[in-house]
This record gives structure tokens, C-alpha cells and sequence, in this order.
């Protein structure tokens, strides 16, 4: 598969079904039928996603088993294969060796692009023993046929940043597909690109797509997307064409959403707003995460409504699943 990395690629939620016993466990064919829903959608002027993000942090990663993670993606590259799109998922670990077997059996499930995120240590790892972390990675997706996507994701707590100098080394390793940029500070992604104007980087912060993409961003790991993935779509189209006001336009509309994607609840709350777009709440409330007050509830329910008029008036909302 040639990946051109240009684009919008949504990450997509594990929806969950309740057992006899009450407890919870992952609806393959609902998520399978979210995933394939959201590829299908077109923007304005027909282009699709350009990519498919399984079991990430609003997959609820952080909750599943690896038996449950590797299930989960084999699944969804069932669903990517249809429509030939990479798909992608995480990995993260204490040690470099945890990540490499991480790396090998993710290959065997269908991923094909694996973003990597710094480790999970407590202790800030040196230049050095961070290098040698995402250095065996890329040997080891090489060994398997697949590649990585390091992950900065500086704002978000318990990540370790990772250093300018570092993803400009990191950028060259020959099975380093893209980097994935999550900070609101899009400078990063304009001083990596003097650095090497061929380097594909792509935003993780949906409130910062358009500003991302003027700072030279090829595309976006989007939340808000999979909710409303012809308005995500379309302000990528307008970004690739220079179009700035009308992607301007977009985002604003998006914005009251976007929020959520920047807050330490994210996957509970746009899991939420999923559920209300699609006019099953209980089902958005599934989780493996906390529980959301009524107050959190009615926040996202106001925010939800806001986007989709808007939408509504920019002729954006599209079809659902």
C-alpha cells in the first residue's frame, strides 16, 4: 500500500455492548459499522479520509487488554482493507524491548503505521536513552514491514516531551512515515519543515487543524471528525487549497466541540457527543473510563447542539451511520 500521508484520518471509538452480568465488552460490528460510516463520507469536493485510527486514546486504549486491543484491530483492518486505507494504533512502553514486541504484534493484527509515544517511565529518559527507544521501533517496523509515526504530544499529562532536535533525528529514519504533532504551539511543525520541507507531519488537535496546515501540517488525526466527518473532510480540502477563510469557517463552527479534544476527559466526552449525534446516549455512556457527571453531560449536549447547527447552516452535517 502506498501511503501518501496527506489528510484528514479519524480516530475512531471502541463502542461497547452490555453482558447479561452488567458488565461491558466491545461491540466489534458497531465499531466496524462507525469505522466503515466514517471512511465513506466525502467532503464538498469528494475527497475521503486518508486513513483509519484504531484503539487510540478515544478507542479507550488505556482500558483494554492487549487481548482486547489486538482483537479490536483486527477487526478494523478488516474495515481499512475495504477501503484501502493504512490503518493505525498506538504504542507505548517503559523499556524499548516492551516496545518492540508491542511493534511485532501489532504487524500480526493488520496495523500497518504505528505511532509511537515516549515512554511511560516516571523519570524524564535523557536525549540519548529516548533516542534508542524510537531507534528500536524503527528497526523493529522495518523487520516486520510496517512503519512508526513518533508521537509528541507534549500537553497532554504524563507524556514526556519530545525535543525539536530529537524528531528532526527521528524524522530521517528511513521507516519513519510521518510525525504526529499535538500541541495548540504549531511553531514546532513550521521549524521541522525548514528543517526538511519533504517531512509529513500531521496535527492531533482538532483546534488547531487550519492553523496547523497554514504552518505547513499535511493533515490530522481528528476526534471531532468521526462525529462529523464531512465538515472535518472539507476544512482539510479548503487548508490543501489555501482556502483559509472558508476553512476558518469550519473550525469556528467546530470549535464549541473542538474544545473537548484538548481536555483531559476527551474520549468521555466526544464518545458522549458520538451518542447524542446518533441519538443513542446510553450507548455514548458506555466506557471504560469515569463516569461524567450531569453537569459534564449537559456540557456536552450544549456544545454538541452549537457545532451542529452551525454545520447545519454550512450545509456540513452529512449522513450518519
Amino acid at each position: 500500500m502506498s501511503i501518501q500521508w496527506n489528510g484528514v484520518m479519524p480516530a475512531v471509538f471502541t463502542w461497547l455492548k452490555e453482558t447479561k452480568s452488567g458488565a461491558f465488552e466491545i461491540d466489534f460490528d458497531a465499531t466496524q459499522k462507525q469505522a466503515a460510516s466514517i471512511l465513506k463520507a466525502q467532503g464538498k469536493n469528494g475527497s475521503r479520509m486518508s486513513g483509519l485510527v484504531g484503539s487510540g486514546t478515544l478507542g479507550e486504549n488505556s482500558y483494554l487488554s492487549t487481548k482486547q486491543r489486538f482483537s479490536l484491530l483486527k477487526s478494523l483492518s478488516m474495515v481499512a482493507k475495504e477501503f484501502n486505507v493504512p490503518l493505525i494504533s498506538g504504542a507505548a512502553a517503559a523499556t524499548k524491548e516492551e516496545l518492540a514486541k508491542i511493534v511485532e504484534g501489532l504487524a500480526i493484527v493488520g496495523v500497518d503505521t504505528v505511532m509511537v509515544m515516549p515512554p511511560t517511565t516516571k523519570a524524564v529518559p535523557s536525549e540519548k536513552e529516548m533516542y534508542e527507544y524510537y531507534a528500536l521501533s524503527e528497526t523493529t517496523a522495518k523487520e516486520v514491514g510496517v512503519t512508526i509515526m513518533p508521537y509528541n504530544n507534549p500537553d497532554a499529562a504524563g507524556y514526556h516531551a519530545l525535543s525539536t532536535d530529537l524528531l528532526k533525528r527521528l524524522s530521517v529514519l528511513p521507516k519513519v512515515a510521518a510525525l504526529k504533532i499535538s500541541t495548540i504551539d504549531v511553531s514546532i511543525i513550521e521549524t521541522l519543515l525548514l528543517e526538511n520541507k519533504d517531512l509529513k507531519i500531521l496535527a492531533g488537535v482538532d483546534t488547531v487543524t487550519v492553523y496547523a496546515g497554514l504552518a505547513g501540517a499535511s493533515g490530522g488525526i481528528t476526534g471531532v471528525g468521526t462525529i462529523f466527518p464531512k465538515a472535518s473532510i472539507t476544512m482539510q480540502e479548503y487548508v490543501v487549497n489555501g482556502e483559509w477563510a472558508e476553512a476558518i469557517k469550519i473550525s469556528q463552527a467546530l470549535n464549541s466541540l473542538s474544545y473537548l479534544d484538548a481536555q483531559p476527559l476527551l474520549m468521555e466526552y466526544l464518545k458522549l457527543a458520538m451518542g447524542i449525534h446518533h441519538n443513542d446516549v446510553d450507548g455514548g455512556l458506555r466506557t471504560y473510563g469515569k463516569k461524567l457527571t450531569q453537569q459534564q453531560i449537559n456540557d456536552v449536549r450544549a456544545r454538541y447542539l452549537l457545532a451542529k447547527e452551525r454545520l447545519d447552516v454550512l450545509g456540513l452535517l452529512g449522513d450518519s451511520f
